[in-house]
């Protein structure tokens, strides 16, 4: 039996550096059920967001080659950029928030990693080669026609389920209509989107069938982010010390801690949780839930292991947490102000460009300036616009078209020409740009010889 995992060593990693293959045992409780059932949500919202439709347009979809966003009915373009300020910074703001209030919560609930590697890969891996137990003897045993086969059904389920996250997301970047369209035309028709989606599946398929919790221990920084973002009073997965040492075997008179080393089993990071505190923890509760079915089997209480701040593990002091106050306040900032700056984003986006070449033309008596006129409709329906130069009595005007219709998105230049007496003076010229409920002015100053 290899030796148990350290807060120096991983029980992954052999003395001499190399892997040892994770395999967690399986585990029942309150904590996996919900885990579960959260798991299923997640993956329905992520697969489903590309494809289902609020007015129009798929929920959610980061078209880059139009230059358009769409979220939930709503549609943005490439000047709408500055508002994802403030949902960059509610998303800082909400992760310190999480983890100083609750831990690292957000990996063992709710990231991608967990979400999709917890809830279809190690499921479709259990259906195949069975609990964690058996693929750990399997992993040791000779290789033979049924394990060769089992292996190959497992890692043909693992490349059809990384197939189908790859197109998903990519479904992200271009409708689900026209992807599918593109996937019937054949790879020779659409390159760039099938050399993506090959990319990504082979990404996902490595991951998930070989890398796994490596992504959590090795790459992401955020386990080494917790240890300023956590303090004494943050919600983690901690062991009662005070309660389970000294350790000892059942009917001794020492703690309730019986050094099963089921909560070692169970954990998909390979850590000892009874060694503090660690990087490498995701907050899973694995290690709860096993910890409790054997607490349950002992007639003893449960919540040897279980959520709580590292204060009450020791018995510390209570002390004010400022710094859960200030990220809330942050967080509500953050939220507020992308709040403030969507509902008065304008519906319509109108300037007024002189054109080029000279700045006016005297002809006749008569001084002429030419506009052009960019309208862009930011609504998420097809709106139809009526344009009405704001010129002094007496003007002469000009104009290539006096209605637009626009649909989501879709711009229209329209050409203005105005011309007024020579003796006239410069002024600001307007342009009304009307839709239904909406208005929009866009101005230009109207250069004449005279500079009065």
């Amino acid at each position: 039996m290899p030796p148990g995992p350290t807060p120096d060593r991983l029980w992954t990693i052999r003395t001499d550096g190399s892997r040892r293959k994770l395999h967690p045992a399986d585990v029942r409780g309150r904590f996996i059920r919900a885990r579960r059932w959260v798991f299923a949500l997640l993956m329905l919202i992520a697969l489903a967001l590309p494809i289902v439709h609020i007015g129009g347009h798929p929920a959610m979809q980061l078209d880059i080659a139009a230059r358009r966003f769409y979220l939930f009915g709503a549609v943005f373009n490439a000047t709408d950029a500055w508002i994802g300020v403030f949902v960059l910074g509610a998303v800082a703001a909400m992760l310190l928030f999480v983890t100083a209030w609750k831990g690292r919560v957000w990996c063992g609930w709710a990231c991608p990693q967990t979400v999709f590697l917890e809830g279809a890969y190690r499921r479709i891996e259990r259906l195949i080669d069975g609990p964690g137990e058996k693929r750990l003897r399997d992993d040791l045993a000779p290789l033979s026609a049924r394990k060769a086969m089992r292996r190959i059904v497992k890692h043909t389920l693992f490349v059809a389920v990384s197939f189908v996250i790859a197109h998903s997301t990519v479904a992200y970047f271009m409708s689900f209509p026209v992807l599918f369209a593109d996937i019937q035309e054949g790879p020779a028709a659409h390159g760039d989107a099938f050399v993506w989606a090959m990319v990504m599946t082979a990404i996902l398929y490595f991951n998930f069938a070989w890398f796994r919790e490596q992504l959590c221990i090795v790459i992401c920084p955020y386990g080494r982010m917790q240890s300023v973002l956590v303090d004494g009073g943050s919600t983690v997965v901690g062991y009662d010390v005070t309660r389970g040492e000294p350790r000892g075997k059942v009917g001794s008179t020492t703690g309730d801690c019986v050094d099963c080393n089921r909560c070692v089993a169970v954990c998909p990071t390979g850590i000892d949780i009874r060694a503090g505190l660690q990087m490498e923890c995701i907050a899973c509760s694995q290690c709860i839930d096993a910890c409790d079915e054997i607490m349950d089997k002992l007639q003893r209480p449960r919540g040897l292991v279980r959520y709580d701040s590292q204060r009450n593990f020791v018995g510390g002091e209570h002390r004010s947490r400022a710094r859960l106050w200030v990220y809330g306040l942050l967080f509500a900032i953050a939220v507020g102000g992308g709040i403030f700056a969507t509902s008065h984003r304008a519906n319509v986006e109108a300037r007024l460009l002189r054109t080029r070449g000279a700045p006016w033309i005297v002809e006749n008596g008569w001084v002429r300036n030419q506009y052009e006129l960019h309208v862009t409709n930011k609504r998420a329906l097809t709106t139809t616009y009526r344009i009405t130069p704001l010129a002094p009595p007496g003007a002469r005007i000009i104009q290539s078209v006096a209605t637009v219709e626009l649909a989501p998105l879709a711009s229209a230049r329209i050409t203005i020409i105005v011309s007024v007496p020579q003796d006239s003076r410069q002024f600001d010229l307007g342009v009304a740009v009307d839709g239904p409920g909406l208005h929009e002015t866009a101005t230009a100053r109207f250069l004449t010889p005279s500079m009065r």
